[in-house]
């Protein structure tokens, strides 16, 4: 945690004070040769680097391409350019990043491209589990093997952003570079050079570089001072005064075993059931057709929806440079099919063990909170929508992970502007990266394993993320709200049947802070999120938005990408501060304050726009070019007196398994959305009390 808040400064500065180094003229460098960092120890057998190649081998197909073919209007001012560049890498989860211009003797092949410029940037090391740890033999040792997937992802995203823009560019990492990376890197500010090895400011650990070369014009960067400390001494700097990093950073981290992962998780307390009620015997299992983006793209919701949604995530060239990854992994998600141990990865016969092993592993990929329930039938969905076939519940165990989608590019956003897709997508693609690289793991250790992303999933998320206490079930309806960064997440699974000690359900009272807070409903672009209370939902009790109306704003509006705006307008949306997370205690502790605390929230302008964080480029891709987007920009920031008018209008409609596509049917056939039904259903839906009072007569009767 940081002593001092980050909202003042620019997103592009980085975490780090990089501005309080000393640097030099570029003409005062001295070539000198040197190495990154390795691993301190070789990996063995059963460590996650070796299942990470096919990934690279894949990531690495989509280092180049061909720009669009015209320029998006972007500035001329090249400093702003840098920014942006050095912002997109940062939210990436870059440590380090700068620029130089390219030079002859830069280039490692004869034939080459007109680039101009070179961006590097660091990926820094995780931290890795003292030997004895869970997780140590799956995870030391593979660090560089992190460090370079991690590196050739951002290659792919940020050279396939420029070339959107209409811009020639080409990524470079490890092994598929041609370039001279650490040459590159020392001229760029990045790293510095001293006897033989690369150096990175601030750093305590060890870190892999990628570079992107292209003909994009941007401010270079000075290289570092040879000489002298890397961190300064400047008090106010180790405290992190101005909002970044502080000097115990890594040393706090770092007391912690790598499975609790950064939050403290454990201290929530938990319970043998969800705080709200499940009814399993009455879920009756969906087809994915249900689906309401599929009911979009079949035509169900009509022809602009359908139109719409083949791009609506994607019409922003930064989301446009995340597709190929998110797509194209698919294909390496998994199997279904029992396999045979085969000895590597040590001794899985403690199921403990195991889940505290596999909690670590996900930490280290990059996860951010990893849970572990039952993978019970009800879970998975009962068709594909594809051919329409049946899918069989077919793995015991259901890991689930959730991504920040990151609170600074949250704060500098209305929610539901050119940015909130890429946010999506970036989370969505990062999970898939690391559901699928742990769920090969376990393959290659003999157990059967699939990983469910965004892009293809055979389980529904939120029953994994409320079963392997996650999170509680919010006002937002659909989405399961986590202590600690509130709903600001996305999640991925994966199933497997290696065995593990399922975690348990917490409970941190926010059923009765959503019960006294309005605001995401009040906030809502398109009043989708319920003002009234919860509802019965096919065994589920919920704050039941209308899907229907959300889905619709997300794939059709045109001032924006997509919609997140419940998300950044929730009081649990907060940031990573000392001072905030004595806030989330006093919300988890003092349930009577919870209306205190959401007024506090709006009296403080929270879910206002930041214009300091604002870092990206407000463009749209039409007809593969990038401009300025045609309809215009979401400027929304806080509507307080919106509430009252809203929920007097507020018609609801939900859609239970005999409203949707029955099991079966494709995307290629059309059924349409019956709302007058969906709205007939809302009115009449049951309550919880009276469900409870069911279950309880039922209960009795069967006892006679």
């Amino acid at each position: 945690m940081r002593l001092y808040s980050h909202k003042n400064r620019a997103f592009h500065l980085s975490s780090l004070a990089l501005e309080a180094l000393p640097r030099i003229e570029t003409d005062a460098l001295r070539e000198v040769n040197a190495r990154q960092p390795e691993d301190c120890h070789a990996a063995e057998q059963g460590a996650i680097s070796h299942a990470i190649p096919e990934y690279l081998e894949l990531f690495r197909t989509y280092l180049d391409g061909a720009p669009a073919p015209s320029r998006a209007p972007v500035p001329d001012d090249v400093a702003a350019r840098a920014n942006n560049l050095k912002a997109s890498a940062y939210f990436l989860d870059a440590t380090i990043g700068g620029v130089c211009v390219l030079q002859d003797s830069d280039w490692l092949v004869a034939e080459r491209p007109r680039h101009t410029h070179a961006f590097v940037y660091l990926i820094e090391f995780e931290r890795e589990p003292a030997v004895g740890e869970p997780g140590d033999k799956w995870i030391r040792g593979s660090n560089a093997a992190r460090g370079d997937l991690r590196a050739t992802e951002l290659a792919v995203i940020l050279s396939g952003y420029l070339r959107a823009m209409g811009f020639a560019a080409r990524g470079h990492a490890a092994n598929t570079t041609l370039v001279d990376i650490e040459k590159l890197a020392v001229r760029a500010g990045v790293v510095r050079a001293q006897d033989g090895m690369l150096q990175a400011p601030y750093l305590k650990g060890g870190f892999r570089l990628g570079v992107v070369t292209t003909d994009y014009a941007m401010a270079c960067d000075a290289p570092l001072a040879p000489e002298g400390v890397l961190e300064p001494s400047d008090p106010s700097i180790r405290m992190g005064m101005g909002g970044t990093r502080p000097e115990w950073w890594s040393d706090e981290l770092a007391k912690r075993p790598l499975h609790l992962g950064r939050y403290p998780m454990e201290k929530i307390k938990r319970a043998d059931e969800p705080t709200t009620l499940v009814l399993r015997e009455e879920i009756r299992r969906v087809p994915k057709r249900g689906d309401f983006f599929k009911r979009a793209q079949a035509g169900d919701m009509g022809a602009k929806a359908q139109q719409e949604k083949s791009r609506f995530a994607m019409k922003h060239p930064y989301a446009l440079g995340m597709a190929p990854l998110i797509q194209n992994m698919v294909p390496l998600q998994g199997t279904r099919e029992p396999l045979q141990p085969t000895g590597i990865g040590g001794d899985l016969s403690d199921p403990q063990r195991n889940a505290d092993a596999i909690k670590a592993l996900g930490h280290f990929l990059g996860a951010d909170f990893v849970g572990i329930c039952i993978a019970e039938p009800w879970m998975y969905y009962s068709h594909d929508e594809v051919e329409g076939r049946e899918i069989p519940a077919y793995h015991k165990y259901a890991v689930c992970m959730l991504i920040d989608q990151g609170f600074e590019t949250m704060e500098g956003a209305s929610g539901d502007d050119w940015i909130s897709a890429s946010q999506s997508m970036r989370a969505y693609l990062r999970g898939a990266e690391i559901a699928g690289v742990m769920a090969a793991h376990c393959r290659r250790m003999g157990y059967s394993a699939r990983s469910h992303s965004n892009a293809h999933s055979e389980v529904i998320h939120n029953p994994t993320i409320l079963m392997s206490g996650l999170g509680e079930v919010s006002r937002i309806g659909e989405t399961i709200l986590n202590p600690f960064i509130g709903p600001r997440s996305k999640s991925v699974v994966f199933t497997t049947d290696l065995p593990m000690t399922p975690d348990r359900p917490i409970a941190f009272n926010l059923q009765n802070f959503c019960d006294n807070c309005l605001k995401c409903a009040r906030e809502c672009p398109c009043n989708a999120i319920t003002y009234g209370p919860k509802v019965m939902f096919n065994g589920y009790e919920i704050w039941k938005a209308d899907v229907e109306k959300c889905t619709k704003y997300r794939v059709t509006q045109q001032k924006g990408s997509a919609c997140g705006r419940c998300m950044k307008m929730c009081p649990w949306n907060r940031e990573d501060t000392v001072e905030a997370e004595r806030l989330t205690w006093l919300s988890i502790d003092h349930p009577e304050l919870a209306k205190a605390i959401a007024d506090l929230d709006d009296h403080q302008g929270n879910g206002a726009r930041n214009p300091i964080k604002k870092w990206w480029f407000d463009l749209e891709m039409v007809n593969g070019v990038a401009m300025h987007p045609v309809a215009g920009i979401n400027e929304r920031d806080l509507s307080p007196d919106r509430g009252e008018k809203l929920a007097k209008a507020q018609k609801l409609a939900f859609f239970p398994p005999e409203l949707q596509p029955r099991g079966g049917t494709t995307l290629n056939e059309t059924v349409p959305v019956d709302r007058e039904a969906g709205l007939a259903h809302y009115a009449e839906a049951e309550t919880p009390a009276a469900a409870r009072r069911r279950q309880a007569r039922n209960s009795t009767e069967s006892e006679r």
